[in-house]
């Protein structure tokens, strides 16, 4: 059984968890691995502002997503950057599609116009999610990050959340959202999952 549904303090460690392998190669360039108090202090930075979900299987956390601003001068407001991690065993099947498609259901919903996917490349899987969510490649920063004895390689992607016309309205506060209306969005991505892996 698979569902979707907002982060709460107490998956911060099983969040470090998934997240911890990845810092140990070239998937993201932070290492050491931050810990659980750490990512609960991320998350609740993150959530005063923008959506941060978990995808659970029978109850247990087994990936999260979430957006995070682009960059600080104000005309980037309407700008997010997006961040996603499977756990090992999670990967393919349609998981990581739901949950970022939810993310950016959530996104759009809130008036952000664009969102920004970056991946440490080459990176084939994370590089597929993007396409298959629609994301356009903009460019690949070649050489860009030093890590495990080598110059690695950073892809630009880009979603167009909300059409870019005229003087945009603010975006909104993530806690201003309907929680109704979250829930029903993560329902209709979760039971996606659940079409796909036939479960």
């Amino acid at each position: 059984m698979y569902t979707i549904r907002p982060a709460e303090k107490a998956d911060a460690a099983r969040c470090a968890a998934i997240y911890a392998p990845y810092t140990e190669g070239a998937i993201t360039y932070e290492h050491p691995a931050p810990d659980a108090a750490e990512i609960a202090r991320r998350m609740e930075e993150v959530t005063a502002a923008y959506p941060w979900l978990v995808c659970e299987r029978d109850g247990e956390v087994i990936g999260y997503a979430y957006a995070h601003r682009f960059r600080e001068r104000m005309a980037f407001d309407w700008t997010v950057e997006m961040s996603i991690y499977l756990d090992r065993d999670a990967l393919g099947g349609g998981i990581g599609t739901a949950l970022y498609s939810a993310l950016i259901e959530l996104l759009a919903a809130l008036g952000y116009v664009n969102a920004i996917g970056t991946v440490a490349t080459p990176n084939p899987p994370s590089e597929r999610l993007h396409e298959k969510c629609g994301f356009e490649r903009l460019f690949c920063a070649e050489r860009i990050g030093w890590k495990m004895g080598k110059w690695r390689d950073m892809t630009y992607y880009m979603l167009r959340l909300n059409p870019p016309e005229g003087d945009p309205a603010p975006a909104r506060l993530y806690p201003e959202l309907d929680a109704g209306y979250v829930a029903r969005v993560c329902a209709k991505h979760a039971a996606a999952i659940r079409e796909a892996r036939h479960d």
